[in-house]
C-alpha cells in the first residue's frame, strides 16, 4: 500500500519520463553526460577539488580523476595545486569548457523549445509558472542528497 502523496508519486514518474524523453536530445553532443555534469557544476559552483567533485557527482575518486584528466587534455578544465594542500588539485572551468557547455545548453534549449511548441498556450503558461517551483524542488532534492552522505 502506497502511503506517499499522489503528487509525489506522479511527479516522480513525470521526472523519470522527462529524463528519458530529453536524454536523446544531447545524444549526438560531443560532451558526455558525465563531462557536462562536471562542467556545469564547475560553472555554477566554481573551482573544486577532485574529491569534492567525485562526491557531488556520486562517482569514485578514480573515475573522477580519469574524467578530469580527459577534460584537461581537451582543454575544457584546468588543474592547479591547492594553495592549502599541495597534494590536492583544484579543478577550474576554462573558457573553452564554458563555451562547450554553453553550446550544449543552447542545443538542448532549442530542442526543448521545439517540444514546448507542441503544447497549447495554456500548457506552456502552466510550465512557465511551474519553473520557479521546479528550481526550488531541484535545490531541495540536492540538499536532501547531500545529507544522505
Amino acid at each position: 500500500m502506497n502511503t506517499l502523496p499522489d503528487d509525489a508519486v506522479r511527479l516522480s514518474l513525470v521526472i523519470e519520463r522527462l529524463v528519458r524523453a530529453f536524454r536523446p536530445l544531447t545524444a549526438d553532443d560531443p560532451l558526455s553526460q558525465a563531462a557536462a555534469a562536471v562542467l556545469s557544476r564547475l560553472d555554477t559552483s566554481g573551482p573544486s577539488g577532485v574529491t569534492g567533485l567525485a562526491r557531488a557527482e556520486r562517482v569514485t575518486q578514480p573515475a573522477m580523476t580519469q574524467l578530469i584528466a580527459r577534460l584537461h587534455n581537451e582543454g575544457l578544465v584546468s588543474r592547479a595545486a591547492d594553495r592549502h594542500d599541495r597534494r590536492s588539485v583544484v579543478v577550474s572551468l576554462t573558457d573553452a569548457g564554458r563555451t562547450a557547455l554553453e553550446h550544449r545548453r543552447a542545443r538542448r534549449a532549442t530542442r526543448v523549445a521545439q517540444a514546448l511548441g507542441e503544447l497549447d498556450p495554456d500548457e506552456r503558461r502552466a510550465v512557465s509558472l511551474a519553473l520557479g517551483a521546479m528550481e526550488h524542488l531541484t535545490h531541495a532534492a540536492h540538499e536532501l542528497g547531500d545529507r544522505d552522505e
